[in-house]
Protein backbone atom coordinates (compact mmCIF):
# COMPACT_ATOMS: atom_id res chain seq x y z
CA UNK A 1 0.00 0.00 0.00
CA UNK A 2 2.63 2.46 0.88
CA UNK A 3 3.28 2.44 -2.82
CA UNK A 4 0.38 3.85 -4.25
CA UNK A 5 0.88 7.35 -3.11
CA UNK A 6 4.53 6.95 -5.24
CA UNK A 7 2.70 5.69 -8.44
CA UNK A 8 0.66 8.33 -8.62
CA UNK A 9 3.57 10.58 -8.00
CA UNK A 10 4.87 9.11 -10.93
CA UNK A 11 2.05 9.19 -12.96
CA UNK A 12 1.11 12.39 -12.15
CA UNK A 13 4.65 13.53 -12.98
CA UNK A 14 4.47 11.22 -16.56
CA UNK A 15 1.07 13.20 -17.65
CA UNK A 16 2.89 16.80 -16.71
CA UNK A 17 5.31 16.01 -19.01
CA UNK A 18 3.66 14.99 -21.64
CA UNK A 19 1.33 17.90 -21.36
CA UNK A 20 4.77 19.97 -22.01
CA UNK A 21 5.62 18.15 -24.58
CA UNK A 22 2.07 19.12 -26.33
CA UNK A 23 2.11 22.85 -25.27
CA UNK A 24 5.55 22.93 -26.79
CA UNK A 25 4.80 21.71 -30.08
CA UNK A 26 1.62 24.03 -30.35
CA UNK A 27 4.47 26.60 -29.81
CA UNK A 28 6.65 25.71 -32.54
CA UNK A 29 3.84 25.55 -34.72
CA UNK A 30 2.69 29.07 -33.82
CA UNK A 31 5.88 30.47 -33.98
CA UNK A 32 6.13 28.81 -38.09
CA UNK A 33 2.56 30.42 -38.82
CA UNK A 34 3.37 33.88 -36.98
CA UNK A 35 7.34 33.79 -38.84
CA UNK A 36 7.53 36.05 -41.44
CA UNK A 37 7.69 34.39 -44.98
CA UNK A 38 10.87 34.58 -46.04
CA UNK A 39 10.64 33.41 -49.75
CA UNK A 40 14.07 32.27 -51.85
CA UNK A 41 13.45 34.05 -55.87
CA UNK A 42 14.53 31.42 -58.15
CA UNK A 43 15.99 33.28 -61.79
CA UNK A 44 13.65 32.57 -64.50
CA UNK A 45 13.88 32.54 -67.83
CA UNK A 46 13.19 35.50 -70.06
CA UNK A 47 9.35 35.35 -71.08
CA UNK A 48 9.90 36.22 -74.16
CA UNK A 49 11.59 32.63 -74.95
CA UNK A 50 10.53 29.37 -74.98
CA UNK A 51 12.85 26.84 -72.98
CA UNK A 52 12.58 23.26 -73.95
CA UNK A 53 14.35 20.56 -72.78
CA UNK A 54 16.16 17.97 -75.94
CA UNK A 55 14.19 14.82 -76.41
CA UNK A 56 15.97 11.50 -75.98
CA UNK A 57 13.55 9.35 -77.67
CA UNK A 58 15.31 7.86 -80.70
CA UNK A 59 13.69 8.17 -83.83
CA UNK A 60 11.53 5.29 -85.45
CA UNK A 61 13.17 3.92 -88.14
CA UNK A 62 11.47 4.35 -91.60
CA UNK A 63 9.04 1.95 -92.98
CA UNK A 64 10.51 0.29 -96.11
CA UNK A 65 8.34 0.92 -99.42
CA UNK A 66 5.98 -2.55 -100.28
CA UNK A 67 6.82 -4.42 -103.12
CA UNK A 68 4.01 -6.10 -105.87
CA UNK A 69 4.31 -9.09 -106.80
CA UNK A 70 5.81 -7.75 -110.02
CA UNK A 71 8.54 -6.07 -108.46
CA UNK A 72 7.35 -2.72 -108.45
CA UNK A 73 5.71 -0.79 -105.28
CA UNK A 74 2.51 -1.46 -104.46
CA UNK A 75 -0.58 1.00 -104.08
CA UNK A 76 -1.93 1.30 -100.77
CA UNK A 77 -4.95 -0.23 -100.27
CA UNK A 78 -8.05 2.50 -100.63
CA UNK A 79 -8.77 3.28 -97.12
CA UNK A 80 -11.16 6.31 -96.00
CA UNK A 81 -10.32 7.73 -92.69
CA UNK A 82 -12.94 8.70 -90.04
CA UNK A 83 -12.36 10.60 -87.71
CA UNK A 84 -13.78 9.44 -83.93
CA UNK A 85 -15.08 12.40 -82.00
CA UNK A 86 -13.28 12.65 -78.58
CA UNK A 87 -15.06 12.54 -75.18
CA UNK A 88 -13.83 13.52 -72.07
CA UNK A 89 -15.69 13.09 -68.93
CA UNK A 90 -16.64 16.83 -66.80
CA UNK A 91 -14.04 17.85 -64.48
CA UNK A 92 -16.06 19.57 -61.23
CA UNK A 93 -14.23 22.27 -59.69
CA UNK A 94 -12.42 21.65 -56.46
CA UNK A 95 -13.76 23.25 -53.38
CA UNK A 96 -11.65 26.01 -52.13
CA UNK A 97 -9.48 25.11 -48.34
CA UNK A 98 -12.19 26.61 -45.64
CA UNK A 99 -10.02 29.79 -44.37
CA UNK A 100 -8.02 29.58 -41.38
CA UNK A 101 -7.65 33.60 -41.04
CA UNK A 102 -9.62 37.04 -42.09
CA UNK A 103 -6.00 38.45 -42.18
CA UNK A 104 -4.50 40.34 -45.59
CA UNK A 105 -2.84 38.19 -47.79
CA UNK A 106 0.27 37.46 -47.43
CA UNK A 107 0.69 38.59 -43.49
CA UNK A 108 1.32 36.10 -40.71
CA UNK A 109 -1.32 35.44 -38.53
CA UNK A 110 -3.45 32.72 -36.49
CA UNK A 111 -6.79 32.03 -35.42
CA UNK A 112 -7.38 31.13 -31.59
CA UNK A 113 -10.53 29.92 -30.11
CA UNK A 114 -10.57 31.64 -26.65
CA UNK A 115 -13.37 30.64 -24.20
CA UNK A 116 -15.03 33.70 -22.50
CA UNK A 117 -17.86 33.68 -20.55
CA UNK A 118 -21.17 34.49 -21.74
CA UNK A 119 -20.91 38.46 -22.23
CA UNK A 120 -17.68 38.89 -20.31
CA UNK A 121 -14.10 39.67 -20.93
CA UNK A 122 -13.32 37.17 -18.00
CA UNK A 123 -10.57 34.73 -19.51
CA UNK A 124 -12.19 30.93 -18.44
CA UNK A 125 -9.32 28.37 -17.37
CA UNK A 126 -9.97 26.60 -20.83
CA UNK A 127 -8.97 30.01 -22.52
CA UNK A 128 -5.99 30.72 -20.14
CA UNK A 129 -4.63 26.90 -21.40
CA UNK A 130 -5.19 27.95 -24.98
CA UNK A 131 -3.49 30.70 -24.55
CA UNK A 132 -0.80 28.96 -23.27
CA UNK A 133 1.12 28.12 -26.25
CA UNK A 134 0.75 31.35 -27.88
CA UNK A 135 2.32 33.22 -24.98
CA UNK A 136 5.14 31.12 -24.94
CA UNK A 137 5.54 31.63 -29.19
CA UNK A 138 5.58 35.42 -28.74
CA UNK A 139 7.97 35.20 -26.18
CA UNK A 140 10.21 33.37 -27.67
CA UNK A 141 13.73 34.73 -29.48
CA UNK A 142 12.48 33.69 -32.82
CA UNK A 143 9.33 36.28 -32.76
CA UNK A 144 10.93 38.79 -30.03
CA UNK A 145 11.77 41.29 -32.90
CA UNK A 146 8.31 41.79 -33.98
CA UNK A 147 4.94 43.70 -32.67
CA UNK A 148 1.51 42.06 -33.05
CA UNK A 149 -1.71 43.06 -33.24
CA UNK A 150 -4.57 41.36 -30.89
CA UNK A 151 -7.90 40.99 -32.70
CA UNK A 152 -11.35 40.18 -30.50
CA UNK A 153 -13.92 38.54 -32.92
CA UNK A 154 -17.66 37.95 -31.95
CA UNK A 155 -20.44 35.85 -34.47
CA UNK A 156 -23.69 37.20 -34.89
CA UNK A 157 -25.47 36.68 -31.98
CA UNK A 158 -26.57 40.25 -30.40
CA UNK A 159 -26.16 44.02 -31.18
CA UNK A 160 -23.29 44.46 -33.50
CA UNK A 161 -22.45 47.64 -31.63
CA UNK A 162 -22.54 45.87 -28.09
CA UNK A 163 -20.14 43.15 -29.70
CA UNK A 164 -17.56 45.74 -30.79
CA UNK A 165 -17.56 46.72 -27.47
CA UNK A 166 -17.21 43.61 -26.02
CA UNK A 167 -14.48 42.25 -28.51
CA UNK A 168 -12.54 45.38 -27.67
CA UNK A 169 -12.02 44.18 -24.06
CA UNK A 170 -11.52 40.79 -24.80
CA UNK A 171 -8.48 41.52 -27.42
CA UNK A 172 -7.23 43.62 -24.10
CA UNK A 173 -7.55 40.84 -21.48
CA UNK A 174 -6.04 38.61 -24.38
CA UNK A 175 -2.82 41.47 -24.16
CA UNK A 176 -2.92 41.65 -20.34
CA UNK A 177 -3.21 38.14 -20.30
CA UNK A 178 0.42 37.75 -22.54
CA UNK A 179 1.96 40.91 -20.94
CA UNK A 180 1.44 39.79 -17.17
CA UNK A 181 2.25 35.65 -17.24
CA UNK A 182 4.60 35.28 -20.46
CA UNK A 183 6.66 39.10 -20.13
CA UNK A 184 5.67 39.99 -23.67
CA UNK A 185 6.24 43.67 -23.59
CA UNK A 186 2.83 45.37 -23.85
CA UNK A 187 4.28 48.26 -26.31
CA UNK A 188 4.64 44.79 -28.77
CA UNK A 189 1.17 44.02 -28.55
CA UNK A 190 -1.72 46.17 -29.78
CA UNK A 191 -5.38 45.11 -29.04
CA UNK A 192 -8.08 46.30 -31.58
CA UNK A 193 -12.23 45.07 -31.59
CA UNK A 194 -13.68 43.36 -34.58
CA UNK A 195 -16.97 42.97 -33.12
CA UNK A 196 -18.54 40.66 -36.05
CA UNK A 197 -17.32 42.80 -38.87
CA UNK A 198 -14.58 40.32 -40.03
CA UNK A 199 -17.03 36.74 -39.93
CA UNK A 200 -14.52 33.78 -40.54
CA UNK A 201 -17.61 31.76 -41.65
CA UNK A 202 -20.30 33.43 -42.93
CA UNK A 203 -23.74 33.18 -41.24
CA UNK A 204 -26.91 35.52 -40.89
CA UNK A 205 -27.75 37.39 -38.00
CA UNK A 206 -28.09 35.80 -34.64
CA UNK A 207 -26.60 32.99 -35.85
CA UNK A 208 -23.83 30.95 -33.31
CA UNK A 209 -20.81 30.17 -34.85
CA UNK A 210 -17.77 28.65 -32.49
CA UNK A 211 -15.19 29.72 -34.92
CA UNK A 212 -16.01 33.57 -35.30
CA UNK A 213 -15.78 33.72 -31.37
CA UNK A 214 -12.00 33.87 -31.91
CA UNK A 215 -9.35 35.50 -31.26
CA UNK A 216 -6.78 36.77 -34.17
CA UNK A 217 -2.90 37.82 -34.13
CA UNK A 218 -1.14 39.22 -36.60
CA UNK A 219 2.51 39.83 -37.39
CA UNK A 220 2.74 43.94 -37.83
CA UNK A 221 6.87 43.85 -38.77
CA UNK A 222 9.65 44.85 -36.65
Amino acid sequence: MPRLPLASAILAMALATQGQAQQDQEAQRLIQQLSPTRGIRMPSADPGTAVSSPSLTPAAPEASPALSSTGGLASPPNQTFVPQPLTTAPMEPAAPPPRQTTAPTGVAAVSITVNFASGSASLTPQAAASLAALGRALSSPELAPYRFRIEGHTDTVGDAGLNMLLSQRRAEAVRDFLAKNFGVQPTRLMAIGMGESQLLVSTPDNMPEPSNRRVQVLNLGG
